[in-house]
């Protein structure tokens, strides 16, 4: 069975140095145009790259602030990768309404997946509605006639749920240690378990490219293991 790769595009400019941490910042709670020349998207450019070699198709989840410029298009067009909306003012299903609005007139196609910004508690910028309310978000996705949604939960072996045309993964493997239980959910342990079972392997690229011990093993893991995407 193969791996779902889910990868969540949250900072316009990554986060490291500063200055593209401020930018990442202004970028969420005001406008910043796309610049490349100061890294817009950079570090997701490099991932794709890296799937596009070990021929592995992902889903990438855009905020508002993180639509992909031309030259991130053309990567993911050429690795035939699937969008997805990253939610983030998910107050009411309005709001959730206009969001899938704004990536369907960026990507000019009908969006299919789902995931949320965020787990709850923390506010990540002036957009965000921070209460992480999966219950919500699954309604509002067959409400749209969308087919896929990935929630946030940190259990890997949670399965998925099919409902009618939607499929609901509540639970992924993060692949930064933080949100993962290290002793029991490694490495090792995904690749034997994504012979048995679909699972969502989680990932930020600014988190990865910031981490040589990460970047070993999501190449790895892409050059291991079988991924997908709904068609």
């Amino acid at each position: 069975m193969p791996l779902i790769i889910r990868i969540d595009v949250d900072r316009p400019y990554g986060k490291r140095p500063a200055v593209r941490h401020l930018m990442s910042r202004l970028s969420s709670d005001l406008y910043l145009p796309k610049v490349e020349a100061f890294g817009y998207l950079a570090e997701l450019q490099t991932m794709l790259h890296w799937l596009n070699e070990a021929e592995a198709r992902a889903y990438a989840f855009f905020r508002r602030c993180t639509l992909p410029s031309p030259a991130v298009m053309r990567l993911f067009d050429a690795g035939r990768h699937q969008a997805g909306l990253h939610l983030e003012d998910s107050r009411s299903y309005e709001t959730f309404c206009s969001e899938i609005q704004i990536m369907e007139r960026h990507f000019d196609r009908k969006m299919l997946a789902v995931s949320k910004h965020g787990s709850g508690g923390a506010k990540y910028g002036f957009h965000h509605h921070a209460p992480y309310e999966p219950e919500k978000y699954i309604a509002w996705a067959r409400k749209a006639s969308l087919r896929l949604f990935l929630g946030n939960l940190e259990d890997p072996t949670l399965p998925a749920v099919q409902s009618d045309d939607l499929v609901t993964y509540p639970s992924a493997f993060w692949l930064e240690p933080h949100w993962r239980d290290t002793q029991r959910y490694n490495v090792d342990w995904l690749i034997e378990q994504a012979q048995r079972q679909d699972i969502v392997l989680l990932v930020h690229p600014e988190n990865v490219l910031g981490d040589p011990t990460l970047i070993t093993d999501f190449k790895r893991l892409i050059r291991t293991v079988e991924s997908k995407v709904l068609a």
